[in-house]
């Protein structure tokens, strides 16, 4: 018999041994999705599971680790299923200042301003369309306050001793996971704070494992048998134009722009602090794809990406293909967006950071699990809802939407599904408004939720959820 909810699904095979914890994590992920942006007490809904989820948060068995090494394996799974996926990783900021009790949080800014928090560096695997398929790594620390102001004497240090380590560890981390999946090819992606030698260094060890994609770092100022590599690209020349779609940022609308594409084979030389160290470094092979957007009227911040892979670039459909996945980095700002507004993970407050930690992975997942169903709505909408929601569940939803005490005999499709949903978040559809997000996603779920458990309660009918039993 399989799993009866998502959660079970999910964590089935972490390393739990006692079937009550087992079964208090799935209580408190499917609590966490159910009521996304709500404090602890208020997703768990009584004194007595608060109070669970509290100690299971405590409790020494339970670490990030074994909750998120339980939905890798689940990831893997997925990930089997598709003969590309690329791996973006990042690194971003929990800023924790509003409740400073917390025992362990370091310092999280360069600045004097005292701010308090932790780093979170996740590694997360999409499919070339952009749907994410889960969380293949996550390193998670606090600085050492004792310790501020050593990054002006980083390139003294070896990297095994620098933050960027976290680079290193991940990609170790995707080679394990690529030898599970040998019919797979994995594309690592990082931005210009990955443009480091080591890393592509580590890359070039293994022919069949996975590529490397990391936009360069123009002031590392690299340079091709003496010359700049920028200048040095500039000389190549122009393959094709592409268009490429550039996402709203900040105060920066979204929008549509043509570059034109150049692309050499080029060799990475050790920096000069690691030569003096180790005289046996070697440089490495990497192929450069230059992409320029031609001016444009109205344009302040014109793109201009240096894109070096492992990945061989022979022709323009290549370095079309090398632009395309790179784009595919921001689907991890996406995920951090909705880890953080949508779990409202800040709010968290928890005694100590190993608590915290716990807390942190179980909201990794509900976040993933979000953009999941954002997703599959967007790239598989003809699916039938069922592949994601008990009868129960998508009948409620039908009767909430269309005000109706009878629910239709068909269930709709998973892409009429996340539109009832967006809308119920404030989704408007209109002409320019394109596909729902994460935000509208998570409101809606809200609602969901509270329409299902009526719904329930008023046919008499049984709603699976983790640590209930059936009628």
């Amino acid at each position: 018999e399989g799993p009866e909810h998502w959660a079970e699904e999910e964590f089935g095979t972490a390393r739990l041994y006692d079937l009550r914890l087992k079964q208090r994590l799935y209580t408190v992920a499917q609590d966490f999705y159910n009521c996304p942006q709500s404090n602890i007490a208020e997703a768990c809904g009584s004194k007595a599971k608060t109070m669970g989820a509290y100690r299971f948060f405590r409790n020494p068995k339970v670490t990030m680790e074994v909750v998120l090494t339980a939905h890798k394996e689940a990831t893997i799974e997925r990930i089997k299923q598709h003969q590309v996926v690329l791996v973006p990783q990042d690194t971003t900021v929990l800023n924790y200042s509003t409740h400073p009790m917390t025992a362990g949080l370091g310092p999280i800014n360069n600045q004097d301003d005292h701010a308090l928090g932790l780093l979170l560096h996740d590694t997360l695997a999409f499919t070339e369309e952009g749907t994410p398929l889960g969380i293949l790594d996550a390193q998670c620390w606090a600085r050492d306050p004792e310790e501020k102001g050593k990054r002006y004497r980083r390139k003294e240090l070896p990297i095994e001793q620098k933050e960027s380590m976290r680079w290193l560890r991940s990609f170790r981390k995707v080679v394990e996971v690529q030898k599970l999946c040998p019919e797979t090819m994995f594309v690592v992606i990082g931005d210009r704070e990955a443009d480091i030698y080591e890393l592509f260094l580590e890359a070039s060890k293994e022919a069949d494992g996975p590529k490397l994609l990391v936009r360069a770092e123009k002031s590392r100022r690299r340079k091709v048998e003496q010359e700049f590599l920028w200048d040095f690209m500039k000389r190549q020349e122009v393959v094709g134009r592409l268009k490429i779609h550039i996402p709203r940022r900040g105060s920066q609308q979204a929008r549509e722009a043509w570059v034109d594409l150049r692309f050499a084979e080029v060799r990475l030389n050790p920096p000069k602090s690691l030569v003096l160290r180790d005289e046996t470094s070697p440089s490495v092979r990497v192929w450069a794809v230059y992409v320029v957007e031609r001016a444009a009227k109205g344009v302040d911040f014109p793109i201009e990406w240096m894109l070096l892979s492992t990945a061989e670039v022979r022709s323009f459909e290549d370095a079309k293909k090398r632009v395309e996945w790179y784009s595919g980095r921001w689907g991890i700002e996406v995920y951090h967006r909705t880890l953080k507004s949508g779990c409202r993970i800040k709010d968290r407050q928890l005694e100590t950071v190993d608590r915290l930690e716990v807390c942190l992975s179980v909201d990794m997942v509900v976040a993933w699990r979000i953009y999941y169903l954002t997703m599959i709505g967007r790239e598989r909408p003809e699916l039938p809802c069922t592949v994601f929601f008990k009868d129960v569940e998508w009948k409620a939803l039908c009767c909430y939407v269309y005000q109706t005490p009878l629910p239709p005999e068909k269930p709709p499709t998973i892409g009429q599904a996340v539109l009832m949903i967006a809308t119920l978040g404030g989704y408007l559809g209109r002409k320019g408004d394109g596909f729902p997000g994460t935000k509208s996603l998570w409101r809606g779920l809200i609602q969901v939720y509270a329409a299902t458990k009526m719904y329930a309660i008023l046919t008499q009918q049984y709603y699976p959820h983790p640590m209930q039993s059936g009628p």
